[in-house]
Parts: structure tokens; C-alpha cells; sequence
């Protein structure tokens, strides 16, 4: 992570989910030499965030054991079953008594693998120049993860429950959000097929 600029942003990487579909941990898959977990561990470590935390769940104890070189804050939430809400929650928790200072939080996922260093940035950026509260990935005609809350969002993210995401505050308080382009963002893993295709455009260099 950045000394001199940092943003004073933490990133919290949600992977706690069980890839029901998939068959096996979807975090442990390999993408370009790395685990896809690994990749969105690298990005959120080379991008200008001043720290970061993964929220493991579902088999966190052998994801664990795949983890190299990371200063990352790792916490398991144990209640990963009751929905994406419980994860974030967990994550921002843990975020706020490492960093009570941190100003923003970027939730990102582990199943994105295009997802780089310059995006977060990008939305760091765009938090801070722009004064927006809320900075999202735009992609496929739609808007998710990446994505950025301002401080002042905490308590109301705090408050989700279920399988509620970060996309309906996005949708509450659109008047308060800016958009980075990531057209591969539409790109993620949640089946045999969908694993198939990203090896696929790998190996033909697309």
C-alpha cells in the first residue's frame, strides 16, 4: 500500500460465501497463477488504501491455509449463512477497531478477477475529488462492486440484513453516487461453465 498518498480508505474483501453452485471454493480457484482471493488480496495491497481486511465463512479454515504474503486483517464470520449482509457487517466492524479513522470503505469481491490496483484507485479518487459519498463499478448496463461508501454511510451498512447488498443504499441515495467504467466487471464466478470461460479467454489471450 501507498505511504505518502494513501487515501484513508480501507477495502473490505467479502469472501465468505460457500460457491454452492460451483461445487468448490470459488476464492481458491486459479486465475492467471494465483487463487482469484489471492488476485483481490494483491489489488487491495497495491492500491492507495491505508488498510484492508478479508471476511472469510464458509471452509475458512482451509482458504486459510492458501493465503501467502498477505498483511491483510483476515476475520471469519460465523454467521456467513445468514446472507452478504452479515459479511459486510463483520468487515466494517473489524475495519472500524483497526482504523477508527478510516474515512471510506471500499467492499469489493473475490470472484472479480479483472478487478486491479488502478480501479480502486480510481474510485478513491473520485471519492475525494469529486466529494462523492458513494462510488461504484459501473458494468453490463448495471452498477456494483467495486464499491465505495463514505463514512457517514456506515451506520446505515451497519443496519443490512439478509442477502441485502451494498446495491440497494447505491439505489437509495443514487443522487449521492458517481460511476467508474468496468466493463469486465460483469465477469465473475459462480458456475463450472462460468470458470470454463474465463480459462478460455486466458489461454486466448483475450
Amino acid at each position: 500500500m501507498a505511504d505518502e498518498q494513501t487515501n484513508n480508505t480501507g477495502v473490505i474483501i467479502l469472501a465468505a460465501g460457500e460457491s454452492s453452485r460451483l461445487g468448490s471454493p470459488k476464492q481458491l480457484l486459479d486465475y492467471a497463477g494465483v487463487t482469484l482471493l489471492q488476485h483481490s488480496i494483491d489489488a487491495a495491497q497495491i492500491a492507495d488504501a491505508s488498510s484492508a481486511v478479508v471476511v472469510l465463512g464458509a471452509n475458512a479454515d482451509l482458504i486459510k491455509r492458501h493465503l501467502k504474503d498477505t498483511t491483510v486483517e483476515i476475520v471469519v464470520n460465523d454467521s456467513w449463512k445468514e446472507g452478504m449482509a452479515s459479511t459486510m457487517r463483520v468487515g466494517l466492524q473489524t475495519l472500524l477497531k483497526l482504523k477508527p479513522e478510516v474515512e471510506a470503505v471500499i467492499f469489493m469481491v473475490a470472484d472479480q478477477p479483472f478487478v486491479t490496483a488502478d480501479l480502486l484507485n480510481k474510485l478513491m479518487e473520485l471519492n475525494k475529488k469529486e466529494q462523492c459519498s458513494i462510488v461504484a463499478s459501473k458494468y453490463a448496463d448495471t452498477f456494483g462492486t467495486p464499491v465505495l461508501f463514505a463514512k457517514h454511510f456506515f451506520p446505515a451498512l451497519l443496519e443490512l440484513t439478509g442477502d441485502t447488498g451494498a446495491k440497494s443504499l447505491v439505489r437509495k441515495y443514487m443522487s449521492e453516487a458517481a460511476f467508474v467504467s468496468f466493463p469486465q466487471g460483469e465477469i465473475d464466478i459462480d458456475t463450472v461453465e462460468d470458470y470454463k470461460k474465463l480459462k478460455d479467454v486466458k489461454e486466448g489471450g483475450g
